[in-house]
């Protein structure tokens, strides 16, 4: 899908979605779910991160909502240890949710035999990484809409294929990452496409932490989990195709059952993207809503496996640079191994927007002025921040997932596409951090190309491009949104700047 085909309401809404909204047959708004008949929702992957999602189900059916698991799925039996696993896996699960454990239509370790039930409306996608394509592609060919967490797909094939999907069926589709349902990111970007940052430059966040086992090592290993409580063959999924006619993931032969590998999978690439997807798209995702961007033009990946040698893949230290076409930058980074933040922010010709505080709703944005001189200025020794020009403070608080999943079931009721987190945007972020870790493996820097859709391998002719537009004497790029003309987006030529020009033939170009 090309950015130019974001339409200005999909935009506004913090999403990306395709063209305008789509109308719905007659036959559509029969299916139309009443304000007080109950939306019925299937847990595919019930492991620790969908706790909180069947917790918020639970906590909307106790307040009266219309809405109710009505299954679950997950390759393993499942346990509850005290102080170390808190019901995850399929039979506890199923009994939090109140279902009958033998009732093998709606507990069950296929995931298509949750998909084949009429009564399960939606379903909610929790499982690792290479799974999720398959799964919301089955679920929206099989008439329901899906939430699904994030990082939306394993591979940018995978989103894109997603993406067509929804659009195509006219499915409700929202990806979980929960900081989109804070109106930070949406007034950050109001501001921005007004032009009072001046043109973008440059947008900066991070998700640094650390921990002293080893990024993803604290998800807990028992005895419990063997062959024997676990399907590994199914969630390998050696035996289903992605969308490139490739198995999901290596046989049994090529990965023997191992309970590090299945518990903390996060660690390895075949299941996973490290800290790139799994970490930076929350950043990303926001991010790119605020700035006004999508697609990447050209992404370099950096970073290494500096510290944490405990027999993973993926690097303890990353960072991805992103280049875009409205010319403009955009940089995330992060180690797993020390927890000082860079600092989220968005750079702009007159001012840069500085958001403060952490967490999936942050506290708001303040915005601090540039003094612009004629000559060059010393960087301040505080950084730059004197009294804010502005300052948004947010006013929404509690549960970014509650609040995300209140807005996808409303979505879902007035048959609406435009969630807070469309798998538009997702897909953009996705394909930005992916394209980092492609960058990272196989160094290369890479370029996004808007017509196939895909990632293929840079050139020289990015400087290049830009550096034609300076001498043509062009006029900047602008983000996505954009409505301040030429505000904060030009210079001011010195008059001694009249003296430049080639000398021909001995003259010069000033004349006498």
């Amino acid at each position: 899908m090309s950015e130019n085909s974001v339409n200005r309401r999909a935009f506004i809404a913090g999403s990306a979605a395709a063209g305008a909204a789509m109308s719905l047959p007659a036959a559509s708004y029969a299916r139309i779910k009443a304000a007080n008949e109950k939306l019925r929702v299937g847990f595919l992957g019930v492991g620790g991160r969908c706790q909180q999602h069947i917790g918020v189900i639970l906590q909307m059916q106790k307040e009266g909502k219309a809405v109710a698991p009505a299954a679950v799925c997950d390759v393993w039996d499942g346990q509850s240890v005290k102080g170390v696993i808190q019901g995850r896996g399929l039979y506890p699960s199923a009994e939090k949710c109140g279902l009958d454990k033998t009732d093998k239509n709606h507990v069950s370790k296929d995931y298509r035999t949750i998909l084949e039930q009429k009564d399960v409306d939606l379903v909610c996608i929790a499982t690792p990484d290479h799974w999720h394509a398959r799964m919301a592609i089955d679920a929206m060919n099989a008439g329901k809409d899906v939430y699904m967490e994030k990082p939306m797909t394993k591979t940018i094939a995978e989103a894109i294929a997603v993406v067509d999907t929804a659009q195509k069926t006219n499915k409700v589709v929202t990806v979980g990452v929960q900081s989109m349902a804070d109106p930070t990111w949406l007034a950050a970007h109001e501001y921005v496409a007004a032009g009072n940052i001046g043109k973008v430059m440059q947008g900066q966040t991070s998700y640094f932490r650390n921990s002293s086992v080893g990024q993803w090592r604290y998800y807990p290993l028992t005895k419990d989990m063997s062959p024997k409580t676990i399907d590994w063959d199914m969630w390998l999924g050696h035996a289903f195709k992605g969308v490139d006619g490739e198995p999901l993931g290596p046989t049994p032969k090529d990965k023997p059952f191992d309970r590090a590998v299945w518990a903390q999978w996060r660690c390895y690439w075949p299941f996973g993207g490290g800290m790139y997807t799994d970490l930076f798209v929350h950043q990303t995702t926001h991010m790119l809503a605020a700035m006004g961007l999508r697609f990447p033009a050209r992404v370099v990946g950096a970073g290494g496996l500096y510290l944490e040698y405990d027999g993973r893949d993926v690097p303890d230290v990353a960072t991805v640079i992103a280049d875009y076409d409205e010319g403009c930058q955009f940089i995330v980074g992060a180690t797993m191994c020390n927890d000082v933040q860079f600092g989220e922010m968005i750079r702009g010709h007159l001012a840069t927007i500085k958001f403060d505080g952490g967490g999936d709703f942050i506290k708001g944005f303040s915005v601090y002025g540039q003094n612009i001189a004629g000559g060059p200025v010393k960087p301040k020794s505080n950084g730059g921040e004197e009294k804010p020009v502005h300052v948004f403070e947010n006013p929404k608080k509690g549960d970014a997932t509650y609040h995300l999943w209140e807005n996808f079931l409303q979505c879902v009721r007035e048959r609406k596409r435009e969630t807070l987190s469309t798998p538009e945007l997702g897909a953009a972020a996705f394909a930005t951090v992916n394209m980092g870790v492609q960058s990272y493996r196989y160094g290369k820097v890479l370029f996004w190309d808007k017509e196939k859709r895909v990632p293929k391998e840079a050139d020289a002719s990015w400087a290049s491009r830009w550096e034609a537009r300076s001498h043509e004497r062009g006029k900047p790029n602008q983000i996505q949104g954009w409505k301040a003309g030429d505000k904060g987006s030009t210079l001011t030529p010195p008059d001694y700047q009249k003296l430049e020009g080639p000398w021909t033939d001995g003259k010069d170009p000033a004349g006498a």
